[in-house]
C-alpha cells in the first residue's frame, strides 16, 4: 500500500476513533448509559441445542457463505500455503507464482489422500509443488497435475481430468476468504461486506504479520461462545479482575452494518475527559470489536503511534449442537513482531489458555448444559443493552429462519 493510501486510512481511523470516543464520553457523562436496541429479544432454547438446527446452520452459514480463512501475511509469498478445515471440507489455500491465491480441496485426485499437512496454526512449509505423500502425484501451484510416477499405467484422457478440485477464494485488504461449497466463482467481498467494507479497509490488515495462534474446543454451541464477545454487560462480574478493572461494564457504542457490526467499550481512562472541553482531549486511538458474519470477531487496537494489532477469533460448530472450536490468532505491525519483549508484554494473555478466554468459555459450557436440560418452551432473553447480541441473532434468523 502506498503512502498516500496509508495516510488516507490513518485519517479515516482517526476520525472514526474521535466519533466513537465522543459517544462513549457522553454515555459516561450521563451516568453510565449505553447504546441500546429498541426492545428486548427472546429466542427459544432450540437455537442452541437442536441438532437439526445445528446441521442447517452448518450448511447455510458455514458452507454457503464466505468465511475468513486468515490474513494475507499468513500466506505472504509464492509457495506459502494455509489449511482451512474447521468448516468441514479440507481446503488448501496457496499463493501461486503470479502472487494470486488459489484454493483447492486438500485431496489428491488419484485416491483422495490428504495432499498437504500443516502445523497447528494451519500454515504449511513453503513449496513449489504439491506432492501427495501416498504415490507422489505432484501438482503445480495452480492446481494442474504436473507429474505422475508410473504414468504409463494411466491413459492420457484420464489424467487430463485429474487437476485439483478448485474452491472459491478471495483476497481483499488483507483478509482471505473462502467459500467451502457451491459454484466456484469470484467471491464479491465488497458486496458481501456492504457498508462495512470501508470500516474494514481502514484497518490495513494487509500490513500486519502473524504473532501467535492457538485453538480451543468446548462442549458448547458455537453461538453461546460467540455471544460472550457481543456485550460488555458482564465485564464487572465475570471479568472483575481483568477487563472489569480497565473498562466500564454496560457502557458501549454499537454501529450496525447488518449482518456485520462494530462494538466499542468504555475504557476507564475516559473518565478523565468527562466534563472537560473536547479541545483539550488527547488524540483518540482507534479500537473496537468488529464482527464479520457469520463467525469472525476481529478486535483491533492501537499499540503505539503508527503501530496496530488485532486479535482474530473464528468460531466454528463441531460435530454436534454441543461441540465447537475457536481459532485464535494475533497479528501486529512488523516493528512489534521483531521485538520479542514487546510481543510478550502486549500479547501475553492472547491465547486459548488466557484467564479471560477460559472464563468466557466456561460460562458457555455451563449454559449449554443448562439449556439441554431446560423445559420445553424455555427461552433466553437479550436485553436492550445488548444490541450487538441482538443483531447477531437477528442476522442468523434472517438467513435461515426462525427456530423450528
Amino acid at each position: 500500500m502506498d503512502h498516500a493510501v496509508s495516510s488516507e486510512m490513518h485519517e479515516r481511523r482517526r476520525h472514526a476513533a474521535g466519533e466513537i470516543r465522543r459517544r462513549l464520553v457522553a454515555h459516561l457523562a450521563a451516568g453510565g448509559t449505553t447504546d441500546t436496541a429498541g426492545g428486548t429479544l427472546e429466542r427459544d432454547r432450540s437455537i442452541y441445542v437442536d441438532s437439526a438446527r445445528a446441521e442447517r446452520e452448518r450448511r447455510e452459514l458455514f458452507l454457503e457463505q464466505p468465511l475468513v480463512a486468515g490474513l494475507s501475511q499468513d500466506i505472504a509469498s509464492a509457495g506459502d500455503c494455509l489449511l482451512f478445515e474447521d468448516a468441514g471440507p479440507p481446503i488448501l489455500i496457496v499463493r501461486a507464482g503470479d502472487g494470486r491465491l488459489r484454493a483447492f480441496l486438500n485431496m489428491c485426485t488419484h485416491r483422495a489422500s490428504r495432499l498437504v499437512g500443516a502445523h497447528a496454526n494451519g500454515r504449511c512449509e513453503r513449496r513449489d509443488r504439491l506432492t501427495c505423500p501416498f504415490h507422489a502425484w505432484s501438482f503445480d501451484l495452480d492446481g494442474r497435475l504436473a507429474a505422475v510416477p508410473g504414468r504409463d499405467g494411466f491413459d492420457a484422457a484420464t489424467l487430463s481430468r485429474r487437476n485439483l478440485v478448485p474452491v472459491a477464494v478471495a483476497e481483499w485488504h488483507g483478509l482471505v476468504f473462502v467459500q467451502a461449497s457451491g459454484p466456484v466463482r469470484e467471491i464479491d467481498v465488497p458486496a458481501y461486506l456492504g457498508a462495512f467494507a470501508p470500516e474494514m479497509a481502514q484497518l490495513e490488515l494487509a500490513a500486519l504479520v502473524p504473532i501467535r495462534s492457538s485453538r480451543l474446543t468446548a462442549n458448547a454451541n458455537w453461538k453461546l461462545a460467540l455471544d460472550t464477545y457481543c456485550e460488555g454487560y458482564h465485564f464487572g462480574t465475570l471479568h472483575r479482575s481483568t477487563i472489569g478493572r480497565s473498562h466500564h461494564s454496560n457502557v458501549a457504542v454499537f454501529d450496525d452494518f447488518a449482518p456485520h457490526w462494530r462494538l466499542s467499550f468504555a475504557d476507564r481512562a475516559l473518565d478523565a475527559l468527562v466534563g472537560n472541553p473536547e479541545s483539550g482531549w488527547p488524540d483518540a486511538e482507534y479500537g473496537g470489536v468488529h464482527f464479520l458474519f457469520p463467525n469472525t470477531i476481529i478486535v483491533a487496537g492501537t499499540l503505539a503511534p503508527g503501530e496496530t494489532g488485532v486479535r482474530v477469533f473464528r468460531l466454528f460448530p463441531g460435530a454436534g449442537a454441543g461441540m465447537m472450536a475457536c481459532r485464535i490468532a494475533v497479528y501486529a505491525s512488523p516493528s512489534v513482531a521483531r521485538d520479542a519483549s514487546r510481543v510478550e508484554r502486549e500479547f501475553a494473555f492472547d491465547d486459548a489458555e488466557s484467564e479471560i478466554t477460559q472464563e468466557d468459555y466456561r460460562m458457555a459450557v455451563e449454559a449449554y448444559r443448562n439449556l439441554e436440560n431446560a423445559p420445553e418452551g424455555f427461552s433466553v432473553v437479550y436485553g436492550r443493552n445488548e444490541p450487538a447480541l441482538q443483531a447477531f441473532h437477528r442476522a442468523i434468523t434472517e438467513k435461515i429462519g426462525e427456530p423450528g
